[in-house]
């Protein structure tokens, strides 16, 4: 076992750094060195200082300058990186250092920590759109936002349904999902907008909303997120009205922020318990085409299957690259009337089928080596959950690509994958949900 450190603080409850109290001020930089130390503050009940003070809590001599004794237990290794900041910040006490003999060091891993609430990291003032306002006028916000749902409130701004990709697609018969309609021609999307204006969010809505206040815990709402598969949550303050929007990117982006680095503690010899790899959550029934899969069989596996992306890999399952419905749409914006006419979700099978006869020879006759996209960032299956999701929080994707050591395509992982099993719940729903 490594040498650990003791460093004890022995100060007062009016001692103030940068206007906190110490002890606040100590266990923020503590905690904001993401090291395997813990950190105790202990009150006394009375005690006397070397200036003649007398602090009690008696009533006949009642102080409420009580004194202090802040406790941090370290590995010796990370003195450096709490203690210069200490000695900047007591101003008046005691800090002493002594070396402890540590029989063992044991933590449990978890994703978020239990103190963080709703509101710390929302997105505050979220696009929202009124009980009348015109479906067209919904699709305009979410193609200028990185979102794919928006709230629905009241004349009060109290949420009363939400407005997903699936319901523009569904109920409002949106032809194609958001980010191939941005990439579209103007022509076709002022087509599209003049149909859906027709309709108001009250019409497509799912209903009623389901919300949570942001005075609520995170750990909470991503409990509830995920019982009720939702990718978004409107968040509500005391008199119900919209203050926020929370979704998985928010929660990513927490995660990254908050947690320590875990292979730093396996380093230091802390067993850490509770730790998830990449290959206990990635999907493995992927689907999957080879280099010389002919780009309509392509196409008919997206659209039947009803999923954005497929795996390309070779005969021995190496993996090669991906193609989305998008990249699709990209290598083919020359031919853009035919691909559109394949792709759109409201054209009965038979109709599809036509279409697909009819298809330039340039479509017909590509393959997916042709127009895979083979700049993939991928991900090992040995990884831990955390790297993974640094990964998609820094690109700001998906999934990702799992590969083993020899380059095998294994499966991919999610946004949804990454939070269930985070939070035991073991299984990800089969499809690629475009519902809230």
């Amino acid at each position: 076992m490594p040498m650990y450190k003791l460093i004890e603080i022995f100060t007062s409850e009016a001692i103030r750094w940068k206007g906190k109290p110490l002890s606040d001020a100590i266990i923020e930089h503590v905690k904001g060195k993401k090291i395997a130390a813990r950190c105790m503050v202990t009150r006394a009940i009375e005690g006397c200082y070397e200036n003649g003070d007398v602090a009690s809590g008696k009533l006949e001599i009642l102080s409420m300058n009580m004194p202090l004794r802040i406790t941090i237990v370290l590995p010796s290794a990370e003195m450096e990186n709490i203690l210069p900041q200490i000695e900047e910040m007591v101003s008046d006490g005691i800090v002493a250092v002594q070396d402890i003999h540590a029989l063992f060091h044991k933590t449990q891993r978890q994703l978020i920590p239990k103190h963080i609430r709703v509101k710390d990291v929302m997105t505050a003032t979220p696009q929202k759109a009124f009980l009348k306002t015109p479906v067209s006028r919904v699709v305009e916000l979410l193609l200028s936002s990185h979102f794919t749902g928006i709230p629905v409130v009241d004349e009060k701004d109290h949420p009363q349904g939400v407005i997903s990709q699936g319901d523009l697609i569904y109920r409002a018969k949106m032809p194609l999902r958001l980010g191939i309609l941005a990439s579209t021609n103007a022509d076709r999307i002022q087509c599209v907008m003049q149909c859906l204006s027709q309709l108001s969010s009250d019409k497509i809505m799912t209903r009623p909303a389901i919300s949570i206040r942001e005075d609520k815990l995170l750990v909470e709402a991503v409990d509830l997120m995920l019982k009720k598969s939702l990718k978004r949550l409107p968040v509500i303050d005391a008199t119900g009205a919209l203050s926020g929007i929370l979704s998985r990117q928010d929660i990513f982006h927490t995660i990254t922020r908050e947690l320590p680095d875990w292979s730093a503690f396996h380093r230091q010899h802390v067993q850490v318990g509770n730790i998830r790899r990449v290959s206990d959550i990635m999907r493995r029934d992927t689907h999957t085409v080879f280099p010389d899969t002919p780009v309509m069989d392509i196409i008919h596996i997206i659209d039947t299957n009803d999923v954005q992306r497929v795996a390309v890999i070779d005969a021995a399952g190496h993996f090669q690259g991906m193609i989305s419905d998008k990249d699709l749409f990209s290598a083919f914006s020359e031919h853009s009337e035919s691909i559109w006419e394949l792709f759109v979700r409201n054209l009965p099978l038979m109709e599809k089928g036509k279409k697909a006869e009819t298809a330039h020879p340039d479509v017909k006759n590509k393959t997916a080596k042709g127009v895979m996209n083979t700049e993939c960032i991928t991900v090992l299956e040995n990884a831990s959950i955390d790297e993974a999701i640094g990964i998609i929080v820094s690109l700001g994707i998906k999934r990702l690509p799992v590969l083993d050591v020899q380059g095998i395509f294994k499966g991919l992982i999610s946004r949804e994958s990454l939070l269930r099993t985070g939070y035991g719940y073991e299984t990800e729903p089969p499809t690629e949900q475009m519902g809230q």
